[in-house]
């Protein structure tokens, strides 16, 4: 009821401390125009306060509610993943969707260590590895390409990938960062379909096409020392499709 609203008693939200400090009202409001893009500073880096309790979860909700009802969603969709975990145990270490786990991954190591090293040949892979080894953080739309890479290009198993992260994220929290490998991977609950699979030539056109992301990551991207593409993009695509396929029973 209106007329019993705290904010006509008088009363505003007003974050204290390090919150006060942090959020950052003017990013939140534009969230929904920049987030996408990894060389600008368009996302709230908050992930690592909300792990370590240095702000609420309300406080940020309250600051979406009236800023940016995308900014909200994403804070709704780390409440989701949450509930799978708690209701869902078992996705700690398995599918949330069974059939899933019948997939015959590779699990080439010396694939897997390239991808860890950002040394795969595709450059928008590379360079938000490189970016986790050197700041414990990378673009969340990154974080989707380089997810889909491993487990769809070099059929690489989640799970090696959804660890890898849990190492060196400085924002690691268990429920988004395996509900996040499991919709890359189509494995979770609401996933991305399987046959999705991101091209990281067209992610790079559409979300740094003047590559300046890119080059501040691999700055040896244009010289002989950046490596060939460890796998071909169409060639990879049509194997996980059928390991996909083959694990689905589907023809």
């Amino acid at each position: 009821d209106e007329k019993f609203d705290l904010k006509n008693a008088g009363f505003r939200y007003q974050p204290s401390g390090i919150a006060a400090s942090t959020i950052n009202r003017q990013l939140i409001s534009t969230y929904d125009q920049t987030r996408d893009i990894p060389a600008l500073d368009g996302t709230s880096r908050l992930g690592v306060h909300l792990r370590f309790g240095t702000i609420s979860i309300r406080q940020l909700v309250a600051q979406a509610r009236e800023l940016n009802a995308t900014f909200l969603n994403e804070l709704i969709w780390r409440e989701f993943y949450m509930m799978i975990l708690w209701h869902f145990p078992q996705v700690v270490g398995q599918s949330f969707k069974p059939q899933y786990d019948n997939i015959r991954w590779i699990n080439n190591e010396q694939h897997f260590a390239a991808w860890c090293q950002g040394a795969t040949g595709y450059p928008i892979v590379d360079a938000g590895m490189r970016q986790l080894a050197q700041t414990g953080y990378m673009h969340n739309r990154v974080r989707m390409i380089t997810a889909s890479f491993l487990t769809k290009h070099l059929l690489t198993d989640w799970r090696w990938g959804e660890q890898w992260f849990a190492d060196k994220l400085l924002d690691y929290e268990l429920a988004s960062n395996n509900g996040g490998w499991q919709w890359a991977a189509g494995t979770g609950c609401d996933a991305a379909p399987y046959f999705r699979v991101f091209n990281p030539w067209l992610q790079t056109e559409k979300f740094d096409p003047q590559q300046q992301y890119i080059r501040r990551w691999v700055p040896e991207i244009d010289s002989s020392k950046y490596p060939k593409p460890i796998v071909d993009h169409k060639t990879a695509r049509q194997l996980a499709l059928g390991a996909y396929k083959a694990a689905l029973g589907a023809e």
